[in-house]
């Protein structure tokens, strides 16, 4: 195993020790939540399955993983839907702040991580900047919502639970799309939501290209 984390790029391996990191801190966090505020109990809500937890998952795997359209399609996830990720959880902070500092920086401290994997991957990467791999990178997010909708609903007798936020069940909580669902109701703005990440991450996919490029944007 030494001898191929020797031959992984800079960027993998960087991105290998932030997984790690973060992995080491989530598991701190589940902790501390469940333990220190919780006495013993386990929130579902906390479960890491949000979007911005799935880049741990990613900067753990991929070093690993051989060239393919898949470690392209992840390569565009960190860069696009992970940047996003991280830029928006600032617009509305109430999600980040804890009852236990601790827990609060911790969290302010993750998105920023985000944000740097983001430019690192969109600076570094091998991966290409075209509209396929974008394409391919909107599947595993599309993927990962499915995911999230499955267990917001089968999970949903063991506490609340809000994975990605498109719970059926429960209503919509984030800025903006709360008051397009007063109006709407909470399936169609869950709808305009993952609808709104797919297009906020198409902005970030086509910036890249402009910056690493150097040319014209194109959707061909």
């Amino acid at each position: 195993m030494s001898k191929r984390l020797a031959n992984m790029s800079y960027l993998n391996r960087f991105l290998l020790c932030c997984g790690i990191l973060m992995l080491g801190s989530e598991l701190w966090k589940q902790w501390c939540i469940t333990f220190l505020l919780n006495g013993g109990h386990y929130v579902w809500w906390y479960f890491p399955f949000q979007l911005c937890s799935i880049p741990m998952y990613i900067c753990l795997v991929l070093p690993w993983l051989p060239p393919c359209a898949l470690t392209d399609a992840l390569y565009s996830f960190l860069m696009d839907f992970g940047l996003l990720g991280g830029i928006f959880a600032f617009c509305d902070t109430s999600g980040m702040r804890y009852p236990y500092l601790p827990l609060t920086i911790h969290s302010y401290v993750w998105h920023i991580l985000l944000i740097v994997i983001g430019a690192a991957t969109g600076l570094r990467s091998p991966s290409d900047t075209s509209m396929g791999a974008y394409r391919r990178s909107c599947c595993c997010y599309l993927a990962c919502c499915l995911t999230a909708l499955i267990l917001n609903v089968s999970l949903s007798s063991l506490g609340e639970i809000n994975m990605f936020y498109i719970s059926p069940l429960l209503p919509m909580r984030q800025v903006v799309f709360s008051s397009v669902a007063a109006y709407t109701g909470t399936l169609p703005s869950i709808v305009l939501y993952v609808l709104s990440s797919l297009f906020g991450a198409l902005l970030i996919h086509l910036l890249w290209r402009l910056i690493r490029l150097h040319r014209p944007i194109s959707l061909q």
